[in-house]
């Protein structure tokens, strides 16, 4: 029997009905087009293509277009918390997209990846007593490299510990356990000052200044010193982000094509129905839960070195509904989509900062257009910008062109 992804509102399957395809027209999304082109590519053909247009995108916040290039903000820094944010929304999109697990607290993944760079680096750091004497005291600047896969860990496990005994919860249920686990996790970093300081939170994190001068200027790789070249800070963090976004892509999609992707599909389409067939749900709920966990905690990780300071403000409940709507508003289960929503999110308030109206920035109102634009979203597409299509996974792209209509059967 082969499997099938399938998404609410998206269309009957290609080889349904006397016209095939029809229906999966009439749900088409907005990068379909495209997507058409792209799947009748070779795969040499489709490294082709997507070398040069990832170099683009990368010199994107070198070149300055003046038509996207920001004003009010600098447009590196812009482009680094995209790339943090599609983290966040690619981590995300495994437990809400894939899985079908409605999570309300991710920040609090967010958060504990934050914290563990945080706690290990920061000379305020009352539990390591920082660089000077803790325990990355020999790591110098390479500090925050050797906390990024801590950071993981520690909050793949704590996805472990909060999905163990609540994953056998569903809907309402499972999202209001996990909102109150984000908010255990911002009410402890806020009262355990022997361990995060509390509400002054840590500062001076640890980053790598590859490429100090002897002047204490960086001209290198990720470094927060004033320089005139073009390629500031923030474009180098913005090229970290696309590595990191990159290498969780190729994870995450061969884990899609495997039988553990198989597995979420099942679960998310009818978790009944896969338990009856013999799907162990409990374990792949889990594996999804410590998987989306780890690449929260990687993101939270890039923003701790990214801004060298962090606090419980920055990791309340209004952002994890931040992060939920990119996922939302790009399309639930394309990992492209929730990228490109990750982007709406972070780019079109910094875009429209400068611009007065009423004495007030229109950046100011983000929450107001962005719930406006759900609301919208979920009465005349509530599948997303980008829906995941539904196409065969068992097979692969061959079975599925074969299928489509004019293929070869």
């Amino acid at each position: 029997m082969t499997a099938t992804t399938s998404e609410p509102g998206g269309g009957a399957p290609p080889d349904e009905g006397p016209n095939p395809g029809g229906a999966a027209r009439r749900g088409r999304g907005l990068a379909d087009p495209i997507r058409d082109w792209w799947d009748g590519l070779s795969r040499p053909a489709q490294w082709g293509v997507g070398v040069p247009v990832v170099l683009i995108l990368a010199l994107l916040p070198v070149i300055h277009p003046p038509l996207i290039s920001t004003t009010a903000i600098d447009f590196g820094a812009v482009m680094a918390q995209v790339a943090m944010y599609a983290l966040i929304a690619i981590g995300l999109n495994v437990v809400v997209g894939q899985t079908g697990l409605l999570d309300l607290g991710y920040v609090g993944f967010y958060a504990v990846g934050a914290y563990t760079v945080a706690i290990l680096t920061s000379p305020s750091s009352p539990l390591f007593n920082g660089g000077s004497h803790g325990l990355f005291s020999n790591t110098g600047a390479w500090a925050w490299l050797a906390c990024l896969p801590l950071a993981m860990l520690f909050t793949a496990i704590s996805g472990l510990i909060l999905g163990t005994p609540t994953l056998r919860l569903r809907g309402d249920y499972l999202a209001i356990v996990t909102l109150g686990f984000g908010e255990i996790v911002r009410l402890s970093a806020e009262n355990l000052t022997d361990i995060t300081n509390g509400s002054p939170g840590l500062d001076q994190l640890a980053f790598p200044p590859i490429g100090k001068s002897a002047s204490n200027n960086y001209a290198g790789v990720l470094s927060n010193g004033n320089h005139s070249s073009t390629a500031n800070f923030g474009v180098w963090w913005y090229w970290l982000g696309m590595i990191l976004v990159i290498a969780v892509l190729l994870v995450v999609g061969n884990l899609e094509r495997s039988r553990v992707g198989r597995a979420w599909v099942a679960i998310r389409d009818d978790e009944d129905a896969a338990e009856i067939m013999g799907v162990p749900t409990f374990r792949f709920k889990l594996w999804a839960f410590v998987i989306g966990a780890g690449i929260g905690g990687l993101s939270g990780a890039l923003y701790a070195g990214q801004v060298q300071y962090v606090d419980p403000l920055n990791f309340n409940v209004i952002n994890s509904m931040l992060f939920l709507c990119a996922v939302v508003l790009g399309g639930q289960g394309n990992k492209l989509g929730v990228i490109v929503g990750a982007f709406l999110i972070v780019y079109l308030p910094a875009r429209v900062q400068g611009i007065q109206v009423g004495g007030q920035s229109l950046g100011d109102y983000k929450y107001l257009f962005f719930g406006i634009s759900l609301v919208v979203l979920m009465i005349f597409r509530p599948q997303g910008l980008f829906p995941a299509r539904q196409k065969l996974i068992a097979f692969g792209r061959q079975v599925y062109r074969g299928l489509a209509p004019g293929g070869t059967r």
